[in-house]
């Protein structure tokens, strides 16, 4: 029997035609996010003119987590800080636990957030309580399922000095414990960085838009808070952290976001329902924020949204269904499948998670999937911590109809 032939040059041409945008979009989304800086180059040294610093903890129901984040807060080496944890109504003993943790530390104070006005979401309400009850020049929101390096905060303030801008967050480590995370959480990630590109794109974008904060861990001056309206500004907004980096930017201020992967860790699911709860609440209606008002880009924002997951899955699912007789084999779907798999496997990589995670993306691009329909089944109507919120109109941030 004679050898077989190679494949025809013209057929490994139309594969690779074919899979194209597998090709291109992985190189893209690489090429945007080159670049992005480490709080690692910051000095953790600490000027003898460093501003105090307010860490402001907004706690509902975080029984869980609040003692972690409290501990690791006052294990600083950043010498003038006051920490608010602020109460919101917790019904397990948050606002106890948090005292607890302090070993009776003056730097703590824990108090209770007034009842929600009617037009406010809870974080965002708790945040504006921290903020009047506290007295640091810099205000450091940063949310109770984190845990702070003792050199975050010297570091974080070095580089909002140095950079000159009036807010800086951190994007920290995901702590990725269960399978449904690891398989998920890099995806989103990815999707994300892929509309947003690194951290000096973010900071060097003249346009509004392009502006994004991680309220996880967010440091900004008193005086480009209270210019961009403060938290009241965003009282409504399910992306509250993106907006109001966006109207401190139009207020005039600059904003910078940097890689702490060093220095701050989050774990913020544990589980595949509270994954889809908490991706759900932000996917759509937070996710349209990083749209112009009355852009194409809003209008398209659903179909937008299903494109990652439906990229993702349509490879391996036109494999399976060949290999089970039902289509006909496609040339360029082993090509996609491939280039997929060692894209995803990248994503894992960078999210400290196996490389091998990638044989089992399809399950967590499943997941994406379900989030992002039902995501855009619920609009910008969204529930979360036992409160069910309507949405804001479709009002563009400060400054940004001439942006």
């Amino acid at each position: 029997m004679p050898p077989l032939a190679a494949p025809p040059l013209a057929d490994a041409a139309r594969a690779l035609l074919g899979a194209w945008p597998w090709i291109v979009f992985p190189l893209l989304v690489l090429w945007r996010v080159r670049g992005s800086r480490r709080l690692d180059e910051e000095s953790p040294e600490v000027s003898d003119d460093a501003p105090v610093v307010s860490v402001v903890v907004p706690a509902r129901d975080e029984a869980r987590t609040i003692g972690r984040c409290v501990r690791s807060v006052l294990a600083s080496r950043y010498p003038r800080l006051e920490l608010v944890v602020v109460d919101d109504h917790s019904a397990d003993g948050t606002a106890e636990l948090a005292r607890a943790a302090a070993a009776g530390d003056p730097r703590l104070r824990v108090v209770r957030a007034p009842p929600l006005p009617p037009g406010w979401m809870g974080k965002q309400w708790a945040c504006t309580c921290g903020a009047a009850e506290s007295v640091g020049d810099v205000l450091c929101f940063t949310d109770a399922d984190t845990a702070h390096a003792p050199d975050l905060l010297p570091r974080a303030v070095n580089a909002l000095r140095a950079r000159h801008v009036g807010l800086l967050s951190v994007v920290g480590r995901q702590e990725l414990g269960g399978f449904w995370e690891r398989v998920t959480q890099p995806l989103v990630l990815a999707v994300l960085a892929g509309r947003y590109g690194g951290t000096e794109r973010v900071g060097r974008s003249t346009r509004v838009a392009d502006k994004i904060a991680n309220g996880q861990c967010l440091l900004v001056t008193r005086a480009a808070y209270a210019a961009a309206g403060g938290h009241a500004a965003v009282r409504d907004r399910v992306s509250e952290d993106l907006v109001l980096a966006q109207r401190v930017f139009s207020a005039g201020h600059g904003v910078a976001l940097v890689l702490g992967g060093g220095q701050l860790a989050t774990r913020m699911y544990t589980s595949l329902s509270e994954l889809v709860r908490g991706w759900r609440k932000n996917m759509y209606a937070g996710g349209r924020e990083g749209t112009r008002p009355r852009s194409l880009g809003r209008a398209i924002f659903p179909l937008l949204l299903l494109f990652p997951p439906v990229m993702l899955l349509v490879p391996p699912l036109l494999l399976a269904l060949a290999a089970a007789g039902v289509v006909a084999p496609v040339a360029w779907a082993p090509v996609a499948t491939v280039v997929t798999l060692l894209s995803t496997a990248l994503a894992y990589r960078r999210c400290g998670v196996s490389p091998l995670y990638a044989l089992a993306y399809p399950a967590g691009a499943g997941v994406l999937l379900a989030i992002v329909v039902q995501a855009i089944a619920r609009g910008r109507r969204v529930s979360w911590k036992g409160r069910d919120y309507g949405a804001a109109d479709d009002v563009a941030p400060l400054g940004q109809e001439s942006v």
